[in-house]
């Protein structure tokens, strides 16, 4: 039975400012909702989906991401720019006249929204339809996965306002894409097409866009196949092996397999 056979049971856990987290048994799945307006993002926006990193049970092993509408995600809502900026919030305006140490520590926070989805625990995909532009394509960057619609366009608009992609979306664009394409992505602010995209690794698999919500199911269906604890230490090692030394990894890929020999005699026994 595939994921798109299954009877949906799903709990829902939080729906708030344009954030809705449900878990169906061991996949969550995290919608932006705010199809309006593009799914535009806000820093409330981005305390919800800090909030979500929080709120997710420990027999999840992998995490959807998905827009509602026909873009996964237009980017900052332009309203940070403004001088009044969002009501309670401090406009970008703000920010830059304020005291350093202030504004590392909203910019930290901002963060944290596109960090968990990292954690070795989850496996995390984005299904990417439309636009994924500045902070849309940061937050796609964030997710281990891409699955892509073919109308899938990404973004990286920061240099053309002035200001450099800050939300965690840096490191993981040189890693898929080599350092000298991404400069040149970000610093032009061309569009990256889903057929580019695809070629150059930002998208493990692009789709019909009426196809895009199950394909990503049936790639979830597949994640969770292996035993949990084989896949965690898997990405661990992954994720880790550029800044290792062979030597380094070698021995890491030893304690590992140590581990799971260990697992498995206790199994056994």
């Amino acid at each position: 039975m595939t994921a798109r056979d299954r009877p949906e049971v799903s709990v829902t856990l939080l729906d708030t400012d344009g954030v809705r987290l449900t878990i169906d048994d061991a996949i969550a799945t995290v919608t932006l909702t705010n199809p309006a307006k593009r799914n535009a993002q806000t820093p409330a926006l981005w305390r919800a989906l800090a909030r979500v990193g929080q709120l997710l049970p420990g027999d999840v092993r992998v995490v959807v991401l998905r827009g509602e509408g026909k873009s996964f995600s237009a980017g900052l809502d332009r309203q940070a720019f403004t001088p009044d900026g969002f009501d309670g919030e401090p406009s970008f305006i703000a920010l830059g006249r304020g005291p350093e140490a202030e504004r590392d520590a909203t910019i930290a926070e901002y963060q944290e929204a596109f960090t968990w989805w990292r954690r070795n625990d989850i496996v995390t995909i984005a299904a990417v339809q439309g636009h994924a532009i500045g902070a849309g394509f940061q937050l796609a960057l964030a997710c281990d996965l891409r699955v892509c619609a073919q109308d899938a366009q990404f973004a990286m608009r920061e240099t053309s306002l002035g200001l450099v992609p800050d939300l965690t979306g840096t490191q993981p664009l040189v890693s898929l894409v080599g350092y000298a394409r991404a400069l040149e992505i970000c610093a032009t602010g061309r569009f990256v097409h889903a057929d580019e995209a695809e070629r150059t690794g930002l998208a493990n698999l692009v789709v019909p866009a009426a196809e895009l919500d199950a394909a990503t199911q049936d790639l979830a269906a597949a994640l969770l196949a292996a035993p949990r604890d084989a896949v965690i230490e898997t990405k661990a090692l992954l994720r880790s092996a550029l800044g290792r030394t062979l030597d380094e990894q070698r021995a890491a890929e030893r304690a590992a397999q140590g581990r799971r020999l260990q697992d498995l005699a206790g199994l056994a026994e």
